[in-house]
């Protein structure tokens, strides 16, 4: 998001209180939903609670392909639609609502920089286990994501979602790595 969109949001997030009525929006739990999914679900969930905003959870076979930006989960909050775990939490900022607030700006900044580390390493590392390296675990994932679909979607979309994490893995140079070196 620019800085611009950033700035236009958090004012317009901050004009009105959070609702009762938010919604967090993720994958059906026990069919579709893949393990780095449940986990960036958990962790909007477990902020939200320690901030203390109440928010419903919705399980939706389509949530991927609601979400604003694509990726999942993401919350709808009055007339906002906010997906991922960083632009959720300036959102939730924005509302004057955050957990950093006895922090300095360096400390601030330090917190920022290794949970983005930790999240983008472990979420790589379990995409290229998911999808990439282990026939078997390919296997497992492609029904597990197309399952709430008929066939030929299912199918396709199943292989959409391989492909995009199978050129991700090679834009980072993660492509040609063994499961031991991921």
């Amino acid at each position: 998001m620019s800085l611009a969109a950033e700035a236009f949001v958090s004012q317009m997030a901050a004009a009105e209180p959070w609702p009762e009525n938010a919604t967090l929006y993720q994958p059906l739990k026990d069919d579709q939903i893949l393990l780095s999914d449940h986990a960036s679900s958990l962790a909007v969930q477990a902020y939200l609670r320690m901030c203390g905003l109440p928010v419903q959870v919705v399980c939706r076979a389509n949530a991927e392909y609601m979400s604003p930006s694509g990726k999942i989960p993401f919350i709808h909050v009055g007339n906002q639609v906010v997906s991922e775990l960083g632009p959720i939490v300036q959102f939730t900022k924005a509302k004057g609502h955050t957990l950093s607030d006895s922090l300095d700006d360096v400390q601030r900044a330090e917190m920022k920089a290794y949970m983005e580390l930790v999240y983008n390493m472990l979420l790589t590392a379990e995409l290229y286990v998911q999808w990439c390296d282990d026939a078997t675990a390919a296997e497992i994932s492609r029904p597990r994501y197309s399952s709430p679909y008929s066939w030929p979607l299912g199918k396709i979309l199943a292989y959409q979602k391989q492909w995009e994490v199978r050129r991700k893995m090679n834009a980072i140079g993660w492509g040609g790595k063994s499961l031991e070196q991921a």
